[in-house]
Formats: C-alpha cells, sequence, structure tokens
C-alpha cells in the first residue's frame, strides 16, 4: 500500500506500518495518530521516541512485558507499566508505539 503525505508517497503494510523506518519523521507520526483516533502529547512522543531509540539500538522490537520493563528502567515505574501505556494507546501500547514511530508491526502483536 502506499500512504501520500505532504507529496510523499511511502510505502506501507497493509495495516499502515511504514515499510521503511527511514521515511519516518513528527509530520507522518501526527498523520497516522490522526488516522488512529491519538491525539499525541508530550507522553505519547516520549513513548515513541523511546521505542525509536530502542530499535535503533538493539536492530529488534521487545515483546510487550520487555517494553514496559524497559520503560520502567528508563522513564521510571509511574510509566513503565501497562496501566499508564493503555491510557496513552488503548488498542495495543507495543503495536499503536511502533506504528506511530514509523517501526516495523512487533512480531508479537496480531
Amino acid at each position: 500500500m502506499v500512504l501520500v503525505i505532504g507529496g510523499l508517497s511511502l510505502e506501507t503494510t497493509e495495516q499502515g506500518f511504514l515499510v521503511n523506518r527511514l521515511d519516518w519523521d513528527e509530520d507522518i507520526a501526527n498523520y497516522l495518530a490522526q488516522q488512529e483516533n491519538i491525539n499525541l502529547t508530550d507522553q505519547h512522543w516520549e513513548i515513541i521516541l523511546f521505542i525509536r531509540s530502542y530499535y535503533g539500538q538493539y536492530k529488534h522490537l521487545p515483546n510487550s512485558r520487555v517494553f514496559i520493563k524497559a520503560i520502567a528502567k528508563i522513564l521510571g515505574e509511574d510509566k513503565g507499566n501497562s496501566r499508564y501505556l493503555h491510557r496513552l494507546f488503548p488498542d495495543g501500547p507495543l503495536k499503536y508505539a511502533c506504528k506511530l514511530a514509523g517501526l516495523p508491526k512487533p512480531p508479537t502483536c496480531l
């Protein structure tokens, strides 16, 4: 599939994940968030930038449990828990954080 944003044509999977993470920028994240009815706040951006950094460092995506533990370790226990993350991304914190961050769909997500 192709997503056209600001004159750019971006290849996506059938579920709307960017094929090339290097195509990503904040405007694309905002567009994808609008498509998912998510109003991005500073708290969302913190998680989006965290998962981009994690992927850049480790070259793979964590499962949900590792994702939450990694957030707790870096950003604190108040943010590294499923209740907080589900408030930000109600339909799946890891899946939607990755999608909005321009990363592949996590293999553990449906």
